[in-house]
């Protein structure tokens, strides 16, 4: 497989526009003012020439071959994609051939991820659990089960987690992720109990509370999870941390207590205070990184002050605060891009933010995800109305982000 580092942004959001993909909601790769002309046709020769550029060493080479596959005409760039996946020799090229199909909404793309779950390529099962969480298919929790042990890549595991813990209604799926909670490294843990606090596993919330009483590493990821879960139970758990975690853990304390509808005001208070306290004096590194996830927790979930906030402190920031500040914002942008729009069509400096945005997709590397944020994106351009602030910001991420 080529180890072709991501240099370039991409991005992520909700499966239910990829249809719009299939259905001709398309851009020209040149000029913005033609995208309403739609899908633009292509030879053979041009697709398999683009095809064959996904593995280009330059990026700017690789991000127009994506342009022009994602512009073709689903019914010239589905087929071709999907043979590139099973029969390209280049394995990177085989995994951007399958993170692009992910974006056309075809009937064949369920055959073409299963197809990949066992193979050696190990960028293509990532790509397979990713598309496997976000369309759930009960049929397929023995065989994904079956991959969680045998699964030996620990970048890998997280998101095979997460397309199980997407159907935890399941009672294997459930008793194999409380298991999973307390077993393997840190690293593997803190996947799993990210993924249940994601899909609120109610099931799992005295499982994860005995993770964040201990004074830990996945201390912060237990409370963050057990905000996200929305359990009140965790109430007396968290408000003992207050007392007694390290000033490192308070962020994500305040976060979890936030999310569980208690005194939200005064918290977001405290994590713009800290913000700005990290910010301002040297040597508070960890603290800052700890206060961006924080907040970008708090805006996944819908909360615009927080990122406003991120915004606003990002945008005038240099290295090193700025790339946890930028990752924080991306990782919300994906997680809610509704109100990532929503927030660009009002704030002042669109172009910051946009650029801070595009630097923290380049760090994020979630590549399936990514690509279903373009898909929302180009979807929000068709529906809007020329003139519109909808329209404006649309047009200005796929010109600024190069998608």
């Amino acid at each position: 497989m080529s180890s072709i580092s991501k240099s370039g942004s991409v991005a992520g959001a909700v499966c239910f526009f990829l249809i719009l993909m299939a259905s001709g909601a398309f851009l020209t790769p040149d000029v913005t003012a033609a995208q309403e002309r739609g899908p633009q046709a292509v030879s053979a020769q041009e697709l398999q020439t683009a095809i064959n550029r996904l593995g280009n060493l330059d990026y700017s080479i690789r991000m127009n071959a994506s342009r022009t596959i994602r512009r073709a005409p689903a019914a010239q760039a589905v087929p071709a994609l999907i043979q590139a996946v099973s029969e390209h020799t280049d394995g990177y090229v085989r995994f951007r051939a399958l993170v692009l199909l992910s974006g056309f909404k075809d009937p064949r793309t369920p055959d073409v991820v299963r197809g990949v779950l066992n193979d050696p390529n190990n960028r293509l099962r990532e790509v397979a659990y990713a598309w496997f969480e976000h369309n759930p298919n009960p049929g397929m929790i023995p065989q994904l089960l079956q991959r969680l042990e045998r699964e030996q890549d620990d970048f890998l595991r997280p998101a095979l987690v997460r397309a199980l813990a997407a159907q935890g209604t399941d009672p294997r799926v459930r008793d194999t992720l409380l298991i999973d909670v307390r077993r393997g490294q840190d690293f593997f843990r803190g996947a799993v109990i990210e993924a249940l606090g994601d899909y609120r596993a109610t099931y799992a919330v005295q499982a994860i509370i005995e993770v964040a009483a201990l004074d830990g590493p996945l201390r912060d990821d237990a409370a963050l999870a057990l905000g996200r879960v929305g359990d009140q139970r965790a109430l007396e758990t968290l408000a003992g941390l207050q007392r007694t975690a390290s000033r490192e853990s308070q962020p994500a304390i305040a976060a979890a207590i936030c999310l569980l509808g208690i005194n939200c005001a005064s918290h977001e208070r405290y994590l713009s205070d800290t913000l700005h306290f990290a910010m301002q004096n040297r040597g508070f590194q960890e603290l800052l990184r700890q206060t961006a996830t924080a907040l970008s927790a708090l805006a996944a979930r819908g909360n615009q002050n927080s990122l406003q906030l991120l915004l606003d402190v990002g945008i005038p920031s240099d290295n090193p605060a700025r790339a946890p500040l930028a990752l924080a914002v991306a990782g919300a942008a994906i997680r809610n891009t509704p109100l990532l729009l929503a927030t660009l069509e009002r704030y002042s400096n669109r172009d910051g933010a946009i650029a801070l945005l595009g630097e923290g997709f380049d760090m994020l590397e979630e590549d399936f995800n990514e690509e279903l944020f373009f898909v929302t994106v180009r979807y929000g351009y068709w529906q809007a109305a020329d003139g519109t602030p909808a329209r404006a910001v649309s047009e200005a991420l796929v010109q600024k982000l190069e998608f």
